[in-house]
């Protein structure tokens, strides 16, 4: 008995899982709202819609590895009635103009995108305790010329101590220098040309810790209540207070100030 010739008909396919054809279509989100990012903690953003809602959100799936940082202008859908326990999702983050990044630890090589959308670089020093250094100023001078943003320094405690006189050679790239006292009568009249400033603009605030950019960001917005600390004496370091960036409304007026976490 001579074998059998096998064709086409024997061989048995076995079905998959699901027939349903995977379709390709996506949503169109025709309905989703737009949104500003305040911050960014442990997988969920708060964020602020045009008409004053405070919306919880999380990233959707679809927007696979990209980043949703502080200062993004995103589009929410799902339940954004902002209702406590509730949670909307973020589909998409329109294009930034420009961002701010930074490594997580000095021995890292990839650099983290924190804050976007920025109109102004402020840049907080201290006339002392902790000393300003003019490396930290510049490589924040390099970063804002580069993304297009403006640079503004601001030197606190002026009243305990003399402004060093290098800060002086930033006025001639332009760069607004405003002084800031901490307990002397000129307090009032500096916190009021600051506010001037930072007026209709989105401002974020960096620096060492404990030159007091929280204690700054307290007196221009009482109720945002920034935790403070003081300097190590043994170092001469600040203590970290913020631990994340958030973006806080400026009081009478439409700008607002993003505090990132300070740099020992």
């Amino acid at each position: 008995m001579s074998p059998r010739e096998y064709d086409e008909s024997d061989a048995r396919i076995r079905p998959s899982r699901s027939t349903r054809p995977r379709s390709k279509d996506r949503p169109s989100h025709s309905d989703a709202i737009s949104a500003l990012v305040t911050t960014v903690d442990r997988g969920r953003q708060t964020c602020i819609t045009e008409d004053g809602t405070i919306v919880t959100a999380m990233r959707a799936r679809e927007l696979g590895p990209k980043s949703v940082v502080t200062g993004d202008n995103v589009s929410l859908v799902g339940d954004v009635s902002g209702v406590e326990g509730t949670l909307a999702r973020i589909v998409a983050v329109q294009e930034r103009r420009n961002s701010l990044s930074r490594t997580v630890d000095d021995a890292a090589q990839v650099e983290r995108t924190i804050v976007a959308n920025i109109d102004q670089l402020v840049i907080v020093v201290a006339a002392a305790n902790p000393e300003p250094r003019r490396g930290l100023i510049d490589r924040f001078l390099v970063s804002a010329f580069t993304e297009g943003i403006v640079p503004k320094i601001v030197v606190t405690k002026t009243d305990i101590s003399q402004v060093p006189p290098f800060l002086a050679e930033y006025a001639d790239l332009d760069v607004e220098i405003i002084h800031s006292a901490i307990k002397s009568q000129s307090r009032e009249k500096d916190l009021a040309r600051l506010h001037q400033v930072l007026e209709g603009k989105i401002s974020v605030l960096v620096g060492h810790s404990g030159v007091g950019k929280s204690t700054l960001i307290n007196a221009l917005i009482p109720e945002s209540n920034r935790a403070t600390g003081d300097v190590n004496l043994a170092t001469g370091r600040g203590r970290h207070t913020s631990s994340s960036a958030i973006a806080l409304p400026l009081v009478d007026s439409d700008g607002w100030i993003i505090d990132t976490p300070g740099i020992r």
